[in-house]
């Protein structure tokens, strides 16, 4: 029997001003999201589309969420794995695109992980290197609840290791190159609705 995990979030708009929305300029894209005791996130719409370039838009929060959900289910396999991760950072990207009568949809996502590890080995002697955290990314993408959720593609394209303690920047052992074609999710073919 699957388990169901519910999720409620709160939307209040702010930006409503003195005219509300009696032209397309006359107001603002700012919201409020809340949930329970959470800090408040300070929502927009994209810049593009008259958004304050200081706040959360839903594409921001969308990327977002696909680089959080791989970031925790690599660091669940890696622990199980006995692999000790000290230091995790990605610079994800998306790429929406805008079609002519002002549809959008993202056509893809790249998250660009770094992570350090304490060890070059396991316990048992194998290296910690770019080819053992490809298969850790691998089953992350393949375990996120978000990634399999969207019907775009999302890729990830790792950094090599670092081992902490050895010169900044210098990988565990010499990359053989980003794992893309593995960790591809292709788009699910469109249908009519």
């Amino acid at each position: 029997m699957a388990l169901l995990h519910s999720y409620s979030v709160d939307l209040t708009w702010t930006g409503a001003g003195s005219a509300g929305t009696s032209t397309y300029t006359s107001y603002g894209r700012d919201h409020e999201l809340s949930a329970g005791a959470k800090p408040v996130l300070a929502g927009t719409s994209d810049p593009g589309f008259r958004g304050d370039p200081d706040r959360w838009s839903p594409e921001d929060l969308l990327v977002g969420s696909l680089s959080q959900c791989h970031m925790l289910w690599f660091l669940h396999l890696a622990a199980t794995a006995g692999v000790v991760v000290t230091g995790y950072s990605d610079s994800a990207s998306g790429t929406m695109r805008i079609e002519a009568a002002g549809h959008g949809r993202f056509t893809e996502v790249v998250l660009h992980p770094r992570v350090t590890v304490r060890d070059a080995a396991l316990a048992d002697g194998t290296p910690v290197d770019d080819e053992l955290l490809a298969g850790l990314h691998r089953a992350a993408h393949e375990h996120c609840f978000i990634a399999r959720s969207v019907n775009f593609t999302v890729r990830h394209e790792p950094a090599p290791v670092h081992v902490a303690g050895t010169a900044s920047g210098t990988p565990a052992r010499t990359a053989t190159g980003n794992v893309t074609a593995a960790t591809e999710r292709p788009a699910p073919a469109a249908h009519a609705g």
